[in-house]
């Protein structure tokens, strides 16, 4: 497993009236693509990069430097999802026998967590600081389950009523599981999992589909639902409440995948040109948090208690590099 480590932080990038600086976090030696997934506390960020060979690595870039997680053994690509504030990875990767496992990294060892019973693959999304990591795998004979992995054993957390699908995204750290999962119309619904009921949380008002993507310790979801008109907008969930966040100014499209402790809310939305942009979404207002100079597209991924903010952002030249922008105080 090689621990590469690559150029020192780009240096940040701001115009007048951005509400935040970028800085480009840059590719694995020899890549020319990066995604950072997740942040925490502690300036660590993952994701996943280009290797010189063109295999898709999971990474660890810490001090201006992107580490190599390398692979489980006799696999040649990994993703890293997510990460806590004690460093430990969640993500998934491909095993010797070919299939997609979830792994738990931590003290420089990838750890294999295995499969639902009789099944052969598995995906680890997210994790939160109890070391628990929420996915979706394939049981024996049947269709994707969400799984909750805690003290060594990976467990179904079942469907929603009538459904045969589920799918787990984020988990807080009270262990409360998000994502979405088949109704027994066939839909798909965002869903909170706790102490072994699956909620559905509905939908935007006339929309059929909805996603939830994260979970904070206060139990506000963040996600993305179709609405009425058929576009999909990000969303607030909170109290009972599902709450449509909006896009940018022109644009019809946007989506939410991370909320810290202070309800801030990170995704994208499209723009009136119909590029996306990455946004911040803060006490009714979304902002745009800006590009890499000359470049088009961002997304936000995820945003720690401290305002800093993992993502990619696509060059002048149309390259993603994975990114982090710190938000003004």
């Amino acid at each position: 497993m090689s621990m590469a480590a690559l150029l020192a932080l780009g240096a940040d990038k701001a115009t007048a009236g951005q509400i935040a600086t970028i800085s480009d976090l840059g590719t694995l030696p020899g890549g020319t693509f990066s995604v950072g997934t997740g942040i925490n506390g502690r300036d660590e960020v993952v994701g996943y990069a280009f290797t010189a060979s063109q295999q898709y690595h999971a990474f660890l870039y810490h001090d201006g430097a992107m580490a190599d997680l390398g692979t489980l053994p006799g696999g040649n690509y990994s993703v890293a999802a997510g990460i806590n504030s004690r460093g430990q990875v969640a993500g998934f990767a491909i095993a010797a026998s070919g299939n997609l496992h979830a792994f738990l990294y931590e003290n420089g060892a990838m750890t294999d967590l295995g499969t639902l019973p009789g099944g052969s693959v598995s995906v680890g999304k997210a994790i939160n600081n109890r070391g628990q990591v929420a996915g979706y795998a394939y049981p024996a004979n049947s269709d994707l389950r969400a799984f909750l992995y805690d003290h060594g054993a990976m467990n179904e957390l079942g469907t929603l009523p009538g459904g045969s699908f589920s799918a787990a995204i984020g988990i807080n750290d009270p262990g409360q599981v998000v994502g979405y999962a088949t109704n027994a119309n066939g839909q798909y619904h965002a869903f909170l999992y706790d102490h072994g009921v699956m909620t559905d949380l509905g939908a935007l008002p006339g929309g059929g589909n909805s996603f939830a993507n994260c979970i904070n310790a206060q139990g506000q979801v963040v996600g993305q639902s179709q609405t009425a008109s058929g576009n999909t907008h990000a969303f607030l969930y909170d109290h009972g409440v599902m709450t449509d966040l909006g896009t940018l100014p022109g644009g019809s499209n946007s989506s939410a995948s991370g909320i810290n402790a202070r309800g801030q809310v990170v995704g994208y939305s499209q723009t009136s040109n119909g590029d996306s942009h990455a946004i911040l979404y803060d006490h009714g207002v979304m902002t745009d948090l800006g590009l890499l100079p000359g470049g088009r597209n961002s997304y936000a991924t995820s945003i720690d208690n401290e305002g800093k903010v993992s993502g990619v952002a696509y060059t002048a030249s149309g390259a993603g590099h994975a990114v982090v922008w710190t938000l003004a105080h």
